[in-house]
């Protein structure tokens, strides 16, 4: 490969140390799609003859056949995916290959091929995202009206509705789903006719690569172009906050299937058991969701570390940055299709989150603001009078709607037997009416939204 500019071949080490087709195979089919564009865009400008090209093409899928059968030869001697491939094209065509890297590099090669890969896992995630959605969105209409506690610092804050809190990570991932568009929409410029650094003078046409590569345009800086990796960081990053949403959905989970909560019952399938103790099912799926994140995190700050020191244009450093996002993309999508099957076999347990809904307390917030709105008695002092009633209904082991009228009017005066019209976990859910409150009518509200966003 290297010509007449070096007199011996690497040493073993510098082979293993320099080679990436161990990894970057993976873009074979990207860097064959990027190689026939390219040939076809070099013979209609006149570049290379028209027989050249088509001799090209021809031998371009000869070898996507071969490596999609298993029937190719990797070579770690010829380094990369790019390299490898060239030299199958040459034993197939011959003198012909030779002309297909006119007007380009390695380095808009392996940008373009590389920015062909995010965008197909871009492409993956939303799938994946609108089909967790979707999912999220038949839990959440199955429940609209369900009872549940709602959690602040894990302690039992006000009565929330199953639907509600389903709907709630219906927007994280929905924000999730809104980042993946957004960075696949800014990466969609094609670096291929950069060259190496400084653009070429032959007379290419980069915006019928573009085109033919499902660009939107080229990209407009031939340095930036081929130094440019921050569609990766973009991916890695927007990988990163969407694992950290299905990290505490999956913590939920784990905690709600316990025996210590039974709010919901997870299949056999999301599930494992115990080699010893007989009764266990444990939440596994969940659990090792919740673990990918830090393989996720990492590689975001791996490649972060690589980036900050590069001067312009590349540097050999680069090739450190596809294993990382090969592995976070892996993990992203197999947590994705874990999390979107457990949320469509999971069971939401009513008895339970009923039960659950009016412990702690959970409609002493009502309390006080029905002593606001109806005895016109300050938010505060409100407040004290309600914390003293809980302080109370502690002392005697009992809930709030056990406490009797007079015992209310104890502490103070101006309480009628209204109150226990605001102290029912269903009373409390129904009366969240404001936009985005957990009633059962603005829950459906919400998933009617969703189902509209998902049909389009």
């Amino acid at each position: 490969m290297w010509g007449g500019r070096f007199a011996a071949g690497p040493d073993a080490i510098m082979e293993a140390i320099n080679a990436s087709i161990g990894f970057d195979k993976r873009m074979a089919a990207q860097d064959i799609a990027g190689s026939r564009a390219h040939a076809a865009m070099l013979a209609a400008t006149g570049v290379i003859t028209d027989n050249d090209a088509d001799a090209i093409r021809e031998g371009l899928l000869t070898v996507l056949s071969e490596i999609e059968t298993g029937k190719f030869e990797y070579s770690t001697a010829l380094e990369d995916i790019h390299m490898n491939v060239e030299a199958r094209l040459k034993e197939i065509i011959g003198e012909p290959a030779g002309r297909l890297h006119t007007g380009r590099s390695r380095n808009d090669q392996v940008a373009t091929d590389f920015k062909l890969w995010v965008r197909d896992q871009f492409d993956a995630a939303e799938k994946g995202l609108l089909a967790l959605i979707a999912a999220l969105v038949d839990q959440a209409e199955a429940g609209a009206d369900w009872v549940m506690p709602g959690f602040t610092h894990l302690q039992t804050a006000q009565p929330v509705t199953w639907g509600h809190h389903m709907m709630a990570y219906v927007e994280m991932f929905g924000r999730d789903l809104s980042r993946v568009r957004d960075a696949r929409a800014r990466m969609n410029e094609s670096p291929l006719g950069s060259a190496a650094l400084a653009g070429t003078s032959f007379p290419i046409d980069r915006d019928m690569t573009a085109s033919a590569l499902g660009f939107d345009r080229p990209t407009a800086n031939s340095l930036d172009a081929v130094s440019d990796r921050d569609f990766a960081l973009e991916f890695l990053s927007v990988a990163s906050i969407c694992a950290m949403h299905l990290s505490r959905f999956a913590e939920e989970l784990v905690i709600w299937s316990s025996a210590q909560f039974r709010f919901v019952t997870l299949s056999d399938r999301f599930s494992t058991g115990s080699s010893i103790m007989p009764q266990k099912k444990n939440p596994d799926a969940a659990e090792l969701i919740r673990a990918k994140v830090g393989r996720i995190f990492g590689a975001n700050t791996a490649l972060m570390m690589v980036m900050k020191g590069l001067p312009l244009a590349y540097s050999k450093d680069m090739q450190e940055d596809k294993e990382q996002v090969f592995d976070a993309a892996d993990n992203w999508m197999l947590a994705l299709a874990a999390m979107e099957g457990m949320v469509k076999d999971m069971t939401g347990n009513r008895e339970s989150l009923a039960a659950a809904a009016g412990s702690g307390f959970s409609t002493a917030t009502d309390l006080a603001d029905w002593m606001v709105r109806v005895l016109k008695v300050p938010f505060r002092d409100a407040h004290h009078v309600t914390g003293t009633l809980v302080a109370m209904a502690e002392a005697r082991g009992c809930d709030l709607p056990d406490l009797s009228l007079e015992d209310m009017q104890g502490v103070h005066a101006g309480i009628t037997d209204d109150i226990f019209s605001v102290l029912g976990v269903e009373n409390s859910v129904n009366s969240r009416m404001s936009y985005g409150g957990t009633a059962p009518a603005q829950v459906r509200a919400q998933v009617a939204r969703w189902k509209e966003i998902l049909n389009s």
